[in-house]
């Protein structure tokens, strides 16, 4: 989608737009296509972010949050940044240095919390499954029972490499019997998956605004328990850029974020909330990406190719396929993309024997088919 203004450089607006104009359908693990209201809006020209504008906007924004993940206990939380940064913030407002935080880990963005634990002068203790699966509460149970000194355990919601969704309602009640935070990784889940914060008992679950929101990236938001706060008003060094406490006081006094929040983004997700509500609210929603995903799914194994997660833990979001033996999943990459089509290649230590399918953000049922009937064409031709 292209949108036009009045412009005196326009020469130097079209050198920039012939480079990174849409050539593709969308089926990426992020940043995915946008809605088409969220880019209007993101045209708007810009003004200072400590207006009344801005302030209306960013208060409203965090009572629609609020509202969506079902966090009235909650603060909700947005960062400059990408949803890395709420794993850099739970770790440094949380844990004292050389404390352990328990990972649980069932792909390539669970070793990234690990990563960021070990990186800020933690110790990460590593429950790890295999590509594919889910992590059960008997094992976390386990784990927990053996490494009682843990100030944290960490859970991937959705894992974006493996297509794998964890049952994270059984796991925060595991988390709970044994005292410790919860942080939670929901990046490619947040806006696809259900969240009942305050149901659940989660102490911390961030995500993207590039993922199943439908907006571009550049901001990570994140609903916070008090009991965060609480410990974090005490930590030492806890840094300044992602000081939780420090971003609460500017919600209440300031109604908007201690440093230049991204403003467009902002607005887009604050459209893509509203977007919600006009669709039937959240139930209608989320049905909308069960649907997709279940769609790409049937479509696949029609085509005799596999699914990495194991059944009945299914990413509502993406879904990583298994290619059939001999054949490489970033052939099947490559080939989509001559037809249009940009998928997603295979992620971490599954890289090579699957690609995946992205269902997040702007795109139709009739999108999804096309890209269905393409890929059965790029299969039968790659078996030879």
């Amino acid at each position: 989608m292209e949108l036009r203004f009045e412009m005196e450089y326009e020469e130097a607006y079209r050198e920039v737009y012939e480079l990174v104009k849409p050539k593709y359908g969308l089926f990426t693990a992020g940043p995915v296509a946008c809605f088409p209201e969220v880019l209007a809006i993101m045209s708007v020209q810009m003004f200072s972010h400590r207006s009344a504008e801005a302030k209306e906007v960013h208060v409203d924004t965090l009572n629609r949050l609020k509202a969506f993940l079902e966090a009235e206990k909650g603060e909700i939380i947005m960062f400059p940044s990408s949803g890395t940064g709420f794993m850099e913030a739970a770790v440094r407002n949380t844990v004292p240095r050389g404390g352990k935080v328990l990972v649980t880990t069932i792909g390539a963005f669970g070793d990234r919390f690990a990563d960021v634990v070990n990186a800020n002068g933690r110790e990460a203790v590593i429950l790890r499954k295999e590509p594919g699966y889910a992590i059960k509460p008997e094992e976390l149970d386990e784990t927990l029972r053996k490494n009682p000194d843990v100030v944290a355990v960490t859970i991937t919601y959705n894992e974006t490499s493996t297509g794998v969704l964890n049952p994270l309602p059984e796991l925060a009640k595991v988390v709970h019997e044994h005292d410790k935070l919860l942080f939670v990784d929901a990046v490619s889940a947040m806006g696809g998956a259900d969240i009942k914060f305050d149901e659940w008992g989660l102490d911390m679950i961030f995500a993207s605004s590039q993922k199943a929101f439908g907006v571009p990236p550049g901001l990570a938001v994140a609903a916070v328990s008090e009991r965060v706060f609480e410990i974090a008003e005490k930590m030492p060094e806890r840094g300044w850029y992602f000081d939780l406490p420090l971003y609460k006081k500017f919600n209440g006094k300031k109604k908007g974020t201690p440093s230049t929040p991204p403003l467009p983004q902002i607005f887009g997700l604050n459209v893509v909330l509203r977007i919600v509500e006009k669709m039937g609210g959240k139930k209608e929603w989320l049905g909308m990406y069960r649907k997709r995903s279940e769609t790409i799914r049937e479509g696949v194994k029609e085509m005799g190719l596999g699914v990495l997660a194991e059944p009945g833990y299914e990413s509502p979001t993406i879904t990583a396929v298994v290619v059939p033996e001999g054949m490489k999943g970033v052939d099947v990459y490559n080939a989509m993309r001559e037809r249009g089509f940009e998928l997603a290649k295979g992620y971490g230590s599954v890289a090579e024997k699957t690609f995946r399918i992205g269902n997040m953000g702007y795109m139709t049922f009739e999108d999804i088919e096309e890209m269905l009937a393409n890929l059965r064409e790029v299969i039968e031709k790659l078996k030879g």
